[in-house]
């Protein structure tokens, strides 16, 4: 075919199907608990479902909305950004709307890299990352983020993150609250990483999709530092915050120049979509501010619901500060390293799925032995996972 040639373009060769395909797949056919892939099992807020319903039937954004995003949502997300941060940006100019924060990020990588440019990333990272960055040309950089058991954390060494730029350096790819160690960036790390990008003249790309969900520490945005205004892309996402994963409504925030580089690859990917959910994404994010109290404090529940059932089965815990994912090692349950083969093999054993860490390093072995649960379930539903996996302490 074709001469011999692959039909996959090299730099996707590594990239195959998900292992969120994968294990959901095994979810279904085996009848286990989905604690995989992050999506939650209800819905979010009645009101915002009924505002999309309203303007499908007011024939609001049946057809195309405009590329950067409807005018209602850009100027919802920047009050938004004004009203929790402090950051102020022109609805016009400095906002757009993306197909979630997974095109966000794949725009950004598009529009800002050469072919050869490096992309420092914290590993583990999400997988889509990696994609990005490898179909824009660049050349991923991981900088590992280290668990102390006696805590319970992960770290970010920044001695190792500063000895990780290079001349080739072109931009640092951050996450915080960070998928999937739940780690949250202190202040003190994040004046670090702008201090360095700014010595470096370095861009920085933020992916700050659980900004809502901090339960320890706080969510501070890496352009409200002295001079990152300018050089950083903020992404953030409604799926996350409002439970509608598959509605797909993304933006980011940035200064002109930065935004109309990323339209100009993000137009050539979706151009415009979810255009009535658009309208009802930008009534969630003028909800009160109890309702992001509330979400914290479910979360927070469900964290330690699920936290405490998988260390008394046996596992090693590193309780998340943010996210809705709880990583843990599985060596203490009988010297069992291999995250891939314990994932695969436990719908068998106990009827729960998971998701192996090792799928989101480049040095597979730091992965090897830690897994990721998700608690954003139901209680009843994480009661029986719990109940499940106390079997494997037997």
């Amino acid at each position: 075919m074709t001469q011999g040639r692959p039909l996959l373009n090299r730099r996707l060769t590594e990239f195959g199907t998900t292992i969120f395909a994968e294990m959901s797949a095994l979810a279904v056919r085996t009848g286990s608990i989905n604690l995989g892939q992050g999506f939650p099992d209800t819905d979010g807020p009645d009101e915002v479902r009924e505002a999309a319903v309203r303007a499908l039937r007011d024939g609001r954004g049946n057809q195309y909305p405009p590329g950067p995003g409807v005018p209602e949502l850009r100027t919802a997300i920047t009050d938004h950004q004004q009203r929790r941060y402090g950051l102020a940006y022109n609805p016009d100019t400095e906002v757009l709307v993306t197909a979630g924060a997974t095109e966000a990020i794949a725009a950004a990588m598009l529009a800002l890299l050469e072919p050869g440019d490096e992309v420092i990333a914290l590993e583990p990272y999400y997988d889509s990352y990696a994609a990005s960055i490898a179909m824009a040309g660049g050349i991923r950089v991981p900088v590992t983020l280290h668990p102390e058991p006696a805590s319970g954390t992960y770290r970010l060494d920044l001695g190792e993150l500063r000895a990780a730029v290079t001349p080739r350096t072109r931009l640092i790819l951050l996450n915080t609250p960070h998928n999937p160690t739940g780690t949250v960036l202190t202040r003190e790390e994040l004046a670090a990483v702008a201090g360095l990008a700014r010595e470096r003249d370095l861009l920085v790309v933020t992916d700050e999709v659980y900004e809502h969900l901090v339960f320890e520490g706080e969510h501070i945005p890496l352009a409200s530092f002295p001079g990152m205004r300018e050089r950083t892309v903020t992404v953030s996402s409604a799926g996350k915050t409002f439970s509608f994963t598959g509605w797909k409504v993304g933006w980011i925030t940035g200064s002109p120049e930065l935004v109309t580089a990323v339209r100009s690859a993000k137009q050539f990917l979706t151009y415009v979509s979810a255009g009535p959910f658009q309208y009802a994404v930008a009534e969630a994010l003028r909800l009160p501010d109890s309702y992001y109290e509330g979400l914290r404090a479910d979360l927070r529940a469900k964290r330690d619901l699920l936290s405490t059932g998988l260390a008394e089965a046996g596992f090693g815990v590193y309780r998340p500060a943010g996210t809705y994912f709880v990583t843990t090692d599985i060596r203490p349950l009988g010297g069992e390293r291999d995250g891939f083969a314990f994932c695969r093999a436990l719908p068998g054993r106990c009827g729960v799925v998971a998701i192996p860490n090792a799928v989101f390093y480049d040095h597979r072995d730091q992965g090897a032995p830690f897994v990721r649960f998700a608690f954003c379930k139901r209680a009843d539903v994480l009661e029986e996972a719990v109940s499940r996996l106390k079997g494997l302490a037997g």
